[in-house]
């Protein structure tokens, strides 16, 4: 975190990681649902004129309006509530434009998956979704007795960086994302058997899928955790011009 840099911190608890964050940056937003913990900030806080206390849920706070207030992209950094994880992710993805990057304490296995590369059991929807678009790593594990009460999980950090343009240019983000999850849903299944049983076969025969297949030069015989990034974004504007 550099002094230029606007941080909103996703769930700030008692404030520790915010007083660290007011002193390294132009402006802290700290954003918290737990309206006896927005009390304790504000008052240990109330020393900074960069602290702002924002009370309410992250789920649906405006980054966009941030951004544009002070005319720059934001950082984005907080530990996450484990049942809200995927749509913490999701939230930041919609809100790309307006942020530069991210870091994240989120579960282990919840980074394991975000991170993971094809032919990793890991590998699934999030991690393609999220790479299209942002490229990511972990930065460290933290192991869970590092708590009080010590949690039942690990803990990982992870950093990601929202990229200026999608890794493929997409025709359609909305049939991209449709596509990850038809060839994901059965894991053991072969990736056009899972795509034939899919809502996207409203719109192209069979014939015409296996066609898209071979033009992209994806064997339809692979299993979609086979794919990279790369791969389901030329497949998805492929099947996007057959539809047209």
């Amino acid at each position: 975190v550099s002094p230029e840099d606007i941080v909103v911190e996703i769930g700030a608890g008692i404030g520790v990681l915010t007083e660290e964050l007011a002193q390294k940056c132009r402006k802290i937003i700290a954003v918290e649902l737990d309206e006896n913990l927005v009390e304790v900030l504000k008052d240990k806080l109330a020393v900074y004129n960069n602290v702002e206390i924002h009370s309410g849920d992250i789920l649906k706070y405006d980054f966009d309006s941030v951004s544009s207030t002070y005319n720059c992209k934001i950082k984005v950094i907080g530990n996450i509530p484990y049942n809200i994880s995927s749509p913490v992710i999701f939230r930041l993805l919609n809100f790309r434009l307006a942020i530069d990057d991210f870091i994240l304490m989120l579960q282990k296995e919840v980074v394991q998956r975000l991170v993971a590369k094809p032919n990793n059991k890991s590998y699934g929807v999030p991690s393609v979704l999220l790479q299209m678009f942002a490229s990511v790593e972990k930065v460290f594990d933290v192991p869970a007795a590092c708590f009080y009460p010590k949690p039942k999980v690990e803990s990982a950090v992870m950093k990601g960086t929202f990229l200026k343009k999608p890794a493929v240019e997409l025709s359609s983000e909305v049939l991209f994302t449709k596509l990850v999850k038809a060839a994901f849903a059965q894991r053991r299944k072969m990736l056009i058997n899972n795509l034939k049983n899919s809502s996207m076969m409203n719109d192209i025969g069979e014939n015409v899928l296996k066609d898209i297949l071979v033009s992209a030069g994806i064997d339809g015989r692979r299993r979609g955790e086979t794919l990279s990034v790369a791969e389901y974004g030329r497949l998805s504007n492929l099947l996007q011009k057959a539809i047209d």
